[in-house]
């Protein structure tokens, strides 16, 4: 990565309500492609989840979302939660990374992940998680690069 460093800025309420449709009907897509649920109740679980997750908008108690910056161009987003969904109080949890489409290939997912590892550390966390979908080829590697270590594997086949 060269040129203007990578950082992070908490998103505004604005942007906030530009990214939650977009998140949700992203994660209502992962869900699907993952097969274990039909459309219509996997949005009705993105809806679900992301609403109790941002019960308070962009401003909820531990839940951080920031726009991913190089100077000051937009490249994309970082939801990071200050606890884990398993209630550990000391993990850190990344659950949306997502740099835009013409920004790939530059270096900017690993650099948002080292960032989103230094605001954990900085909230006084101990560890840090992500679920990664196993189609997500590309990402799986990312995470595999930086360290992180498969804690579980669940496995499906269609009949």
């Amino acid at each position: 990565m060269t040129g203007p460093a990578l950082r992070l800025r908490p998103a505004t309420p604005a942007e906030f309500d530009e990214w939650l449709p977009r998140q949700v009907a992203s994660y209502t897509e992962m869900i699907t492609e993952s097969g274990s649920l039909a459309p219509a109740e996997a949005r009705q679980k993105a809806e679900r989840d992301t609403g109790l997750a941002f019960s308070a908008g962009v401003a909820t108690p531990g839940q951080l979302l920031f726009r991913v910056l190089v100077g000051d161009a937009a490249v994309g987003w970082l939801w990071l939660g200050l606890s884990a969904p398993d209630g550990d109080p000391l993990m850190a949890w990344v659950y949306d990374v997502e740099i835009d489409p013409a920004y790939r290939g530059r270096g900017y997912g690993r650099a948002a992940m080292l960032l989103a590892e230094a605001e954990a550390r900085s909230a006084g966390m101990t560890s840090i998680g992500l679920n990664v979908h196993g189609q997500n080829a590309v990402a799986r590697s990312l995470y595999d690069s930086l360290g992180y270590a498969v804690m579980a594997l669940q496995m499906k086949k269609p009949l």
